[in-house]
């Protein structure tokens, strides 16, 4: 694939001999990308009904257990700033199998921490990791594909990657019926070494030698000075991680909402999290097969983040209590609209800020997936600093997040302003 990237017909980047073999296996390929990037969602989300049970097995409050979701998610945030970069030196395959090598031993270690503090600190190491599949798909989507077709590439990823958030709470959900909440992290043991097989045996690289950069930290440090100069590129940066601030609002947040304030058992949460997965997943397939290549990403982006917005308020008209006392179905339906509506906003931003950096997949894919994961450790401690007896702190940061992500993308990308890349309507 040589440094041009000129397009073929089919809108994808020239060919290299590396690009076409990886083509030859699309389906094969797509399956792997997609279980890297629903290792996240599995590292979260299984372990979501089990929140509660943590704080009083380890006797810590609430609070501090929401700490060791924070703690993964700032390990993720910080992992793609060294992941991403090594992967354009060195290829995709390296980094990514060490980091999956690192993730196993992680995981194994927190089903044993005894106390909240220790199993804090190696949810940090488990995200250090883990880190490496998400910033690595994400970069060989980039080596692969461009335009239109990364465009729809992001949204099957999204299908594959969302089954992850329906089953895992069922999961874990059911690991808690027959054993107690280690035994989550043995089931995600488990998982990390199959999932690290499989990439041995099946991803192929895809970085040939002559587009991988040369240079330490420093020439790292200047390519990802160069991004962040890119107004635009900034712009869907920031409204990518803005946005994944109030779905990761959600995610913290919604185990005690739904248990705790509205009385709900662990199975019944896990349903609510799936039903509303299916919706991320539903939408997600309706932006990649029927909006993309048809309406401009940034058209079907701005409605998205409307959508967003208007839930949001909802959200914090309800739980604040402007309509009186409010049952779990209402909230219930105002968190299924907010997460649906994200499927319209995160395929298309990373599509956006991606097809503007072909020279450094690896280093912007680190960009967009630090900024994401920073903004959600922040938003992950907010939600609970009122005590677990409110949803207000959630509906007040889903609102506030969105709000911004909103001002970003209208005063940093300026879609008004530029010609779209992929060829659909304005």
């Amino acid at each position: 694939m040589p440094e041009s990237g000129q397009k073929t017909t089919q809108g994808h980047i020239t060919d290299s001999p590396v690009v076409t073999a990886a083509r030859r296996t699309g389906l094969l390929v797509t399956l792997v990308l997609g279980g890297l990037t629903a290792l996240p969602p599995l590292s979260m989300d299984m372990y979501l009904p089990a929140l509660p049970e943590v704080t009083g097995a380890l006797r810590a409050p609430a609070a501090t257990v929401q700490l060791t979701l924070t703690a993964c998610l700032a390990g993720m945030a910080l992992g793609q700033l060294v992941v991403g970069p090594m992967s354009d030196k060195w290829g995709r395959r390296r980094p990514l199998l060490t980091g999956m090598a690192v993730y196993v031993l992680a995981t194994a270690v927190c089903a044993l921490a005894p106390s909240a503090e220790l199993l804090i600190g190696f949810r940090l190491l488990q995200g250090l990791a883990g880190a490496a599949g998400i910033v690595i798909a994400r970069a060989v989507v980039r080596d692969l594909y461009d335009g239109v077709e990364m465009a729809r590439f992001f949204s099957t990823l999204m299908l594959i990657s969302g089954v992850a958030p329906i089953i895992a709470p069922l999961i874990g959900g059911q690991i808690l019926r027959i054993t107690d909440w280690r035994g989550v992290f043995y089931v995600l043991t488990v998982i990390g070494v199959l999932l690290t097989l499989v990439v041995w045996r099946f991803l192929h690289e895809t970085l040939p030698p002559e587009r991988r950069h040369e240079g330490g930290v420093g020439q790292a440090l200047r390519t990802m000075r160069g991004l962040l100069a890119d107004r635009v590129f900034a712009g869907y940066t920031l409204t990518g991680g803005l946005t994944f601030a109030a779905l990761f609002a959600y995610i913290s947040a919604s185990p005690f909402v739904v248990q705790e304030i509205y009385g709900a058992s662990p199975q019944t949460f896990s349903l609510l999290f799936g039903l509303n997965s299916i919706g991320l997943v539903a939408v997600g397939q309706i932006n990649g097969k029927l909006l993309v290549g048809r309406v401009s990403l940034d058209k079907v982006l701005g409605w998205g983040l409307g959508i967003v917005v208007l839930a949001g308020l909802a959200l914090l008209l309800m739980t604040s209590g402007v309509f009186g006392e409010t049952g779990l179905a209402p909230v219930a339906a105002g968190l299924f609209v907010l997460m649906s509506a994200m499927s319209l906003v995160l395929p298309n931003t990373n599509a956006q800020a991606l097809m503007r950096t072909p020279h450094a997949a690896g280093s912007a894919s680190a960009l967009l997936g630090t900024s994401s994961f920073l903004v959600g450790a922040v938003a992950s401690p907010l939600v609970g600093i009122a005590g677990e007896h409110t949803a207000v702190p959630m509906a007040v940061v889903q609102l506030g997040s969105a709000l911004l992500a909103l001002a970003c993308f209208l005063g940093l990308c300026r879609p008004w302003r530029r010609t779209e890349r992929t060829g659909a309507p304005a």
